[in-house]
């Protein structure tokens, strides 16, 4: 990475405003953290300014408030969890700017950590608004990006504050960025990506890019939908966008040009219903019934993908291979979480779906590199710059 790292600026006594990534799920009735995943992710950066005597002071937006107060969405239990992790008190304030908040960050003595309330309670967070990104600079002497989970967007803490304060980024960003971009660039072969999820036509400079740069393409999810409709098979009640067909028609072409092995579904579970317990039952490619929906990959399908991911040496996976929210249709996408935790290879996983899967089936810890940004690595694998990297200077 070329840009200035927390270790290259100097922190010590200093008041540091650290952008943070916690917009983490609640449980709807008591707000307690179901997963804090994305806490412990940010622990290296913010216990190293902790070490240096640093005065921390954190910003994060948390679901989705749209620039108004939302009492459920507000910081105190994000706060309470670091707390316990760190164990040490983590203060909350009312508002991210303003009297209170300046008066909280300017009685911080080094080693505090304190947290401000959430940034998207104002609409100019998102408008990347050059009054309230100097408000929040103004409570800081040095800026730390480590939010890789919102670094594609320019929002006022990500791109604007870096206008006004020494900045560099945290040790989370550093490391998804060079991963993320290291992974496709300067991999072991033979290298398959897994491409999954929805929105084919959303994905097509992704997978022109992957296709590049890996020796083979592995497609599930509805983006396998998508190449099956452009193979001319009948996708019953799946139906998909004309746009999407077009694309995926594309993409199927330039992968033969390219040399790409392209591996698509040949059988798929599908479901009367799209619901949990709709009755299902597994077909051919050229069998699913009118109506029905395709919910997962079939069985075949799954021997198919698993052989040749037992010879690569790298694996990059994005998006899930079936609807992995409904228990029983996400029996294509553990087959696979499985294998590649006993593969010896490198594993990259990025977007939200699939690293949701794997860290519910328990495997994170079996892959080499478990994202926690999901649009942001995608933007990475298509070759697009990132706002929040590029506002930060370089080394």
């Amino acid at each position: 990475m070329e840009k200035k790292v927390v270790r290259d600026v100097n922190v010590k006594g200093k008041k540091v405003l650290v952008r943070v990534d916690f917009s983490v799920p609640l449980d709807p009735q008591t707000l307690a953290i179901t997963d804090d995943t994305r806490i412990r992710a940010a622990l290296p950066t913010i216990e190293y300014l902790i070490k240096e005597g640093a005065k921390v002071i954190l910003g994060s937006h948390l679901g989705r408030p749209q620039g108004k107060v939302v009492e459920k969405l507000r910081m105190v239990p994000v706060a309470s969890q670091l707390s316990q992790i760190l164990k040490i008190p983590v203060r909350t304030t009312k508002d991210c700017i303003g009297a209170e908040a300046e008066a909280a960050t300017g009685e911080l003595k080094g080693g505090e950590v304190l947290m401000l309330e959430n940034l998207s309670f104002h609409a100019e967070e998102q408008k990347n608004d050059p009054a309230f990104a100097k408000a929040l600079a103004n409570l800081a002497e040095v800026y730390v990006n480590d939010a890789f989970g919102v670094a594609h967007r320019a929002y006022a803490s990500t791109v604007g504050v870096a206008k006004y304060l020494p900045s560099a980024a945290g040790f989370l960003l550093e490391k998804e960025v060079d991963t993320l971009t290291g992974v496709l660039d300067s991999h072991i072969p033979p290298c398959a990506a897994i491409v999954g999820g929805a929105k084919a036509k959303d994905k097509i400079s992704l997978m022109e890019n992957m296709m590049r740069k890996v020796d083979s393409l592995i497609v599930g999810g509805g983006m396998g939908s998508a190449f099956l409709k452009a193979s001319k098979y009948n996708l019953g009640g799946s139906a998909l966008p004309e746009a999407e067909n077009e694309v995926a028609q594309r993409l199927v072409e330039r992968s033969a040009e390219m040399g790409v092995h392209l591996l698509v579904p040949v059988d798929l579970v599908v479901a009367k219903d799209y619901a949990p317990k709709a009755k299902s039952r597994v077909v051919t490619v050229d069998e699913v019934p009118p109506t029905w929906q395709i919910m997962d990959i079939g069985p075949r399908t799954v021997t198919i993908f698993t052989a040749k991911l037992r010879k690569a040496k790298t694996v990059i996976w994005t998006g899930s291979l079936g609807v992995f929210e409904f228990p029983g249709f996400r029996k294509g996408t553990t087959a696979v979480v499985e294998l590649l935790s006993k593969l010896e290879a490198t594993k990259v996983i990025a977007g939200g779906s699939i690293a949701e899967a794997i860290e519910e089936l328990g495997f994170t810890d079996k892959m080499t590199h478990v994202s926690t940004g999901g649009g942001a690595a995608l933007r990475l694998f298509e070759g697009i710059a990132l706002p929040a990297v590029e506002a930060l200077p370089n080394k």
